[in-house]
């Protein structure tokens, strides 16, 4: 991907561009870096660059993920293939009068053709709970996860141990067969899924007892996840290949994990900044005091200056969440002051408190 440039600065829109604005941007470029019409030997590293700024910004979901966690929200969920695929390079480049769309663009970037879903397994999605602690400082995490994997019995073949699949007759083991109909002068050629075989090629004829001839079985697996620090509420963690094994390719999708955050006891999370609301006396408000509290790194103290009114937020830098784009920075602790007033007075408190307002009213 595009390194550690900002989509927004290589396309040249503001942050909060409409899709209609985008695309325009990217047209304006498109035509005047196009390996096609410009010779310059940096013109189609810049080419790539401007299309995934485009790829991203022009799809809400990649672009929302971009807008909260930066360039490692963006590698941690898609493939290259993944940031081109539904994006409408067609119609733009058929306007601009260019002749490739998604296949030429993704083959002449990053090297063969795309890789179609339907050759891998099926993608699992499941939710991780971590504490804000281990989103602040990152942490390694075992998950158990539910999918389909080659059977060891048969190893993947299908068949029972000590026979093999034979070809099927009726595709010669392609999986396909074509039907040829003529009408006058014309041939019409269809190709249709192997109905014998079932698109595998071949056929089982002692089907494997430990996964009924399917070459898959259901497993729990247990998988480690290292979680970095500064992850928020739903950000998603992709782990390729810990997937579904797929039942014909045997190869397997990948894993995304989404983050929830389990409620802490002190701390509300505001972005990268921190919320707590620390109770004082009224005393304490009116005369300034130091009180402890609590941080991500241990108690600190916290100076109340004399004249504090309820309400009154604190805040202290650097205190906060590290920040996910880049974890040597951090947010802020904002501490929200609240007085407490006393329910219950002696009567010598009632007397002191009379004679205090009678000292601020005279």
């Amino acid at each position: 991907m595009s390194g550690k440039k900002d989509y927004y600065e290589i396309l040249g829109v503001p942050r909060n561009a409409t899709k209609e604005e985008i695309k325009a941007a990217y047209r304006r470029l498109a035509l005047q870096y196009h390996p096609d019409r410009n010779k310059s030997p940096d013109a189609e590293e810049k080419f790539k660059e401007i299309s995934e700024a485009y790829a991203v910004l022009s799809d809400d979901e990649k672009r929302a993920q971009y807008d909260q966690f930066g360039h490692m929200g963006i590698g941690s969920r898609y493939t290259a293939e993944d940031i081109f695929r539904n994006v409408d390079f067609e119609s733009i480049f058929r306007d601009l009068g260019f002749g490739f769309g998604f296949d030429d663009l993704f083959s002449r970037f990053f090297g063969g053709r795309r890789t179609y879903e339907e050759e891998r397994g099926k993608d699992i999605s499941i939710p991780l709970t971590i504490t804000l602690e281990e989103a602040a400082f990152g942490a390694s995490k075992e998950v158990q996860v539910p999918r389909t994997e080659r059977c060891s019995s048969c190893n993947g073949s299908g068949a029972k141990r000590g026979t093999s699949p034979t070809i099927c007759p009726q595709c010669q083991g392609r999986g396909q067969v074509q039907y040829i109909r003529t009408m006058g002068f014309t041939q019409i050629i269809t190709t249709t899924t192997c109905s014998a075989c079932g698109g595998r090629g071949s056929i089982i004829q002692h089907p494997c007892p430990a996964c009924k001839g399917s070459g898959l079985v259901e497993v729990f697996r247990r998988v480690r996840v290292d979680v970095p620090p500064g992850v928020d509420e739903g950000f998603s963690l992709r782990l390729r290949g810990e997937g579904d094994i797929h039942p014909h390719t045997k190869k397997a999708g990948d894993l995304y994990l989404t983050i929830h955050i389990a409620p802490h006891k002190y701390f509300k999370r505001d972005g990268d900044d921190l919320i707590f609301e620390a109770q004082i006396s009224f005393p304490q408000a009116a005369l300034g005091s130091e009180i402890a509290i609590p941080t991500l790194n241990g108690h600190t103290w916290l100076k109340i200056p004399p004249g504090t009114q309820s309400g009154t937020v604190i805040r202290l830098k650097g205190k906060g969440m590290p920040k996910v784009r880049n974890r040597f920075s951090r947010g802020d602790l904002l501490v929200k002051v609240n007085v407490k007033v006393p329910t219950k007075l002696t009567e010598r408190q009632k007397t002191l408190l009379k004679e205090f307002e009678k000292e601020l009213g005279g």
